[in-house]
């Protein structure tokens, strides 16, 4: 990074983080999640301006990173950089600080933000990805909060120095349980937001900020579900899953993601108007939610039904998938079972807010488990010699990562063991249970129609 992209030689930081950045929180992450990535690939070159929901604290930036496939960087609130380990990371990623009316009197006048438009200008000039989070702070509300317009004045003053419009690209981040280790994550990169007719216009235009602001807002909802409360999500993803179990649709996460968003329109919009028949598809989605529950199937998975065959060969992967991972699994589990649970009580105890306690786990827990394996691999090599303690160093990682995969295979096949005999020894339940689905998916499609009218 070059100083020419900030405004003044003091205020460059040590980008020591940037240029592994896109590969580490890539593996970080899917590590601590079960990771997706889905929609339209990143431009790999050139000026990029990437806006995403905020709804993970610092985990979200490695989401965005994760997506892009290069470098990028970050606006990020000027108290970051006074932390301990967060602003260290925070200066080693090339963010650039942002010094918000509330951080006033903590970090200094907000007439500094002058300086970071023009940094952030400079970057877009030279060809660089930035990533914003329009919202403006990481939170935990059921949909997008109102967004502030420093990416459309950051879009616009850089469109006067690139001498154009370029890809102003959405990206949607989906949390099953964002703070829940192995969890469901889920990064949508969305159509870029079409501006080509506000480039040219200075930032400082109230009317182009304001239109830039709601096209941006309007790209964000395209990529997030929305809800009016947290208590409509389990409606809508089972809405969502009987729909796409019935009737022929894409199975991309995007698509998936499309549809909840779809589904979580139309149930604010029915709600409003009053109709009486949402009332009555709501309330047998989610009695049909609840007795799939019980059963532990999906929708998906009562569609489909059990063969023979495939249970045969799906019952000897399992023995040799089992047969020459348990061991190793056993060691993993024995061997870190003790950083493991420090980093959920130090989370328990230190945390306050559910927007970070998954940064947390991952940067806290992920340091105590690496001190942990340097600290057992020096009692061996001080016991056994240093090359045992050497092999231990490398060993231990590996015994942990096979001790994920068993654990999480042996949950999964159990399972679907489960399943297998549910759909065999009560079949005329689960006939009227798919009956039953088909009809639900009918409604479901009739109401959606309706309401696209």
């Amino acid at each position: 990074m070059s100083a020419a992209i900030l405004p003044s030689p003091a205020r460059i930081p040590p980008v020591w983080l940037l240029p592994i950045f896109s590969s580490f929180s890539r593996n970080a992450l899917k590590l601590f999640y079960r990771l997706t990535i889905s929609g339209e690939r990143v431009p790999r070159r050139g000026p990029v301006l990437l806006v995403a929901n905020h709804p993970n604290s610092l985990l979200d930036p490695g989401m965005v990173v994760a997506v892009a496939r290069r470098p990028v960087r970050f606006l990020a609130k000027a108290p970051l950089f006074d932390m301990a380990v967060i602003g260290w990371l925070t200066k080693g990623a090339g963010a650039i600080p942002v010094y918000r009316q509330q951080d006033q009197a903590q970090v200094g006048p907000t007439a500094q933000n002058d300086d970071t438009f023009r940094a952030v200008w400079a970057a877009l000039a030279e060809g660089a990805a930035v990533g914003i989070f329009p919202e403006g702070t990481s939170h935990s509300e059921p949909s997008l909060v109102p967004l502030k317009t420093g990416a459309a004045r950051i879009a616009l003053g850089a469109a006067l120095r690139t001498g154009g419009a370029f890809p102003l690209v959405p990206v949607g981040l989906s949390f099953r349980a964002k703070e829940t280790f192995r969890s469901d994550a889920v990064a949508v990169v969305g159509d870029a937001v079409a501006w080509d007719d506000l480039a040219g216009t200075s930032p400082d235009d109230r009317d182009a900020v304001r239109e830039l602001t709601r096209r941006i807002d309007e790209s964000l909802h395209e990529v997030t579900v929305n809800l009016e409360r947290w208590d409509d999500r389990p409606l809508v993803e089972m809405a969502e899953a009987v729909y796409a179990a019935e009737l022929p649709v894409e199975a991309a996460a995007d698509a998936r993601v499309a549809r909840q968003v779809e589904a979580a329109e139309g149930l604010a919009r029915v709600r409003a108007e009053g109709r009486p028949e949402w009332r009555r598809v709501a309330r047998d989605v989610a009695a049909h939610g609840r007795v799939l529950r019980v059963l532990g199937l999906t929708p998906a998975e009562l569609k489909a039904s059990p063969r023979a065959d495939a249970a045969i060969g799906w019952t000897g992967r399992q023995i040799a998938f089992f047969g020459l991972g348990a061991p190793v699994a056993a060691l993993g589990i024995l061997v870190y079972w003790i950083p493991y649970r420090l980093t959920g009580i130090l989370e328990r105890r230190q945390v306050e807010y559910r927007d970070v306690r998954a940064t947390f786990k991952l940067l806290v827990g992920g340091l105590f488990h690496l001190l942990w394996t340097i600290a057992v691999a020096t009692v061996v090599g001080w016991r056994f010699g240093w090359v045992a303690g050497l092999c231990t160093l490398f060993a231990l990682p590996l015994a942990g990562f096979v001790a994920l995969r068993v654990t999480e295979g042996w949950a999964e096949a159990t399972a679907q063991a489960r399943r297998f005999f549910l759909r065999t020894r009560r079949r005329a339940e689960l006939d009227e249970l798919r009956a039953r689905q088909a009809d639900l998916a009918r409604r479901l499609h009739t109401l959606w129609e309706e309401v696209r009218v």
